[in-house]
């Protein structure tokens, strides 16, 4: 009798080790959030307009209302319609909600004004870039000359803040490849490379203020 239970474990387990390795399809069931548990894999910058057809909801834009963490709040002024200039005009009441910049912010304004536009407007802020190089380069019509030029040294940061965001004329909308913030930092630095093409000095970091977010 000892020796009949002594094997009952171990025939419980090669029951189960063939019931477990048999080939009887098993299913999990019903899955709650089917698309959480399988996700679908989609290749990065593969195109999306035709994933409506496979019903998959996907637009691309964030939601109407929402401000990624750490970032300042959407820019008042809303995009002109065709023909009109009425918010372009009543951008000019915006003022730059950052500080003045302390010297690492201020590098780092430069080099993104470097990477994003310098190659329209040069990197001395001349209108001379690669793009037009003294009209030898492939863009037949010369970029703004932010420095020398007085019509863009006396133009209010919101109204530069509102080309670089919708954009003006020739020039695109910078609004996808530059946050909220690091526009206003560009802005910062074309308005200080200004200050210094006067002959007056880069504005000093305010040490009152609260600290750029």
């Amino acid at each position: 009798m000892n020796n009949k239970l002594s094997i009952l474990p171990v025939t419980i387990v090669a029951l189960v080790m063939t019931v477990g390795c048999n080939d009887v399809r098993r299913s999990p069931g019903r899955v709650y959030m089917p698309d959480m548990a399988y996700s679908r894999a989609y290749e990065t910058y593969a195109p999306h307009d035709n994933l409506k057809d496979s019903g998959i909801n996907y637009t691309n834009m964030p939601v109407a209302g929402t401000i990624k963490r750490g970032e300042l709040l959407p820019f008042p002024i809303l995009q002109d319609a065709p023909g009109d200039t009425v918010n372009y005009a009543a951008s000019k009441k915006i003022q730059n909600p950052l500080p003045p910049l302390d010297t690492t912010e201020m590098e780092e304004a430069a080099r993104l004004y470097l990477i994003n536009c310098g190659i329209c407007h040069g990197a001395k802020l001349d209108g001379n870039g690669p793009l037009y190089k003294d009209g030898s380069g492939p863009y037949p019509a010369k970029p703004a000359t932010l420095v020398g030029d007085a019509h863009y040294e006396n133009m209010p940061d919101g109204q530069m803040f509102y080309s670089v965001t919708y954009g003006k004329n020739m020039m695109g909308s910078y609004a996808s490849q530059l946050s909220t913030t690091q526009r206003w930092q560009i802005i910062h630095y074309i308005k200080a490379e200004q200050a210094k093409g006067k002959g007056g000095a880069e504005p000093a970091k305010d040490s009152t203020a609260a600290p750029a977010k």
